[in-house]
């Protein structure tokens, strides 16, 4: 499923994107924290927003319930940062890929984190847990715009989409993980911890994130990879 082991290091390849993906990615940066300024100051739209919100805290099922929380911990900081370095020291020293280490914490890094960005930019306070019926994970009042748990799932299925590019395991990963990502996004609304527009601009802002990060990848690093292979080996003491 993964790159081959190998203990040489291997060429580093472009990866495969837009050819403009660095300007795609930057536009489309552009449009999230633009539509993200209209969702905030526009009049109305938080209150339609909340109306939705509140309809799913008052509508709370058990298994629902048990299957949101375990989500809520599962793609939460400590175990999605657990996650990425499990899978990225896994390629490096098992697999002694190290471009595809590489390519796996760039690619989740440049998604997940940059959506703190667009947090501190936009600016949206998180729905007000005592204005819902049943908030199941009453979060500290902070920036909501877009969702870090809905940006890591899209983020996990782009990085392992990369890795497994061209071979039997691409369509199946990019399918489980697209669901997944949507199953995440809406765990975040059921819980009370975002609102709706929040989640779906989680896909587009981690899209646009790891765009600009494929197209500095494939400016400069297949450059500095050939570098390292060419470099000689350091003769034994």
């Amino acid at each position: 499923m993964f790159p081959p082991s190998t203990r040489h290091p291997a060429r580093v390849q472009p990866i495969p994107a837009p050819k403009h993906s660095l300007s795609i990615g930057l536009v489309l940066a552009a449009a999230v924290i633009a539509a993200g300024l209209v969702i905030r100051f526009v009049p109305g739209v938080t209150t339609a927003e909340l109306a939705a919100v509140e309809d799913f805290s008052r509508n709370h099922s058990p298994v629902l319930t048990g299957v949101a929380l375990v989500l809520n911990v599962l793609f939460g900081p400590v175990s999605g940062g657990l996650m990425v370095t499990a899978t990225t020291l896994y390629l490096l020293l098992i697999k002694h890929s190290r471009p595809g280490a590489a390519l796996f914490a760039a690619t989740v890094a440049s998604g997940w984190l940059t959506c703190q960005l667009f947090k501190v930019v936009i600016g949206r306070i998180r729905p007000d847990p005592a204005l819902l019926f049943d908030p199941l994970v009453p979060e500290p009042v902070s920036n909501s715009f877009p969702s870090g748990h809905t940006s890591l799932a899209v983020a996990l299925t782009l990085a392992l989409f990369l890795l497994v590019r061209g071979t039997r395991w691409a369509k199946p990963v990019l399918i489980a993980g697209a669901l997944t990502a949507v199953v995440v996004a809406w765990s975040r609304v059921y819980i009370g911890a975002h609102y709706p527009l929040d989640v779906v601009a989680s896909f587009p802002a981690t899209i646009a994130a790891v765009l600009i990060m494929a197209g500095i990848w494939n400016r400069h690093a297949p450059a500095l990879g050939a570098a390292l292979r060419s470099r000689p080996a350091t003769p034994p003491q």
